[in-house]
């Protein structure tokens, strides 16, 4: 049985850095009681980085023509599943009083999947920023609103 090559390990290492920043994002999902949250986070991330890596595995020079299709596929599949964490809840008396509750954990997870792209791809320096981007928004967006008086105020 032969060992693995610099090729293989590549795949490993950012296969291994896309379950680590899913893990971080959902991370603060879990905290913050969303039901998207650490496992899910974790699993977009890994099969976004598994399907662009598909290309690279089957050929040594990938056509970018395959590898587009492949992102145009998860960016629109993901798109169900940030629909699905989606809701609104209608108010008997009137469709202003309906709230809709769900939107950032939506864009989280569309985010985690093009983050797990970008590690599938090896494209460091943009996945890493990208990383950094996502979770200062996750961390510092909601005390933002609060002191500027621009959150939603909590139902009575």
């Amino acid at each position: 049985m032969s060992g693995m090559s610099d090729s293989d390990w590549s795949v490993v290492v950012r296969l291994v850095a896309a379950v680590g920043v899913g893990g971080l994002i959902g991370w603060n999902r879990q905290l913050n009681n969303k039901p998207a949250g650490l496992g899910t986070h974790m699993l977009v991330s890994l099969a976004s980085a598994l399907l662009v890596s598909i290309p690279e595995q089957l050929s040594p020079t990938p056509a970018i023509d395959g590898l587009s299709r492949v992102i145009q596929g998860v960016a629109t599949g993901i798109g169900f599943i940030g629909a699905g964490e989606i809701l609104r809840k209608d108010s008997p008396q009137t469709y202003e009083q309906s709230t809709i509750k769900g939107l950032t954990s939506a864009a989280a997870i569309w985010a985690t999947a093009a983050l797990g792209m970008l590690y599938g791809c090896g494209l460091w320096i943009t996945a890493v920023t990208g990383s950094v981007l996502v979770m200062g928004i996750l961390l510092f967006t909601k005390p933002l609103e609060r002191s500027l008086s621009i959150a939603p105020k909590p139902k009575s």
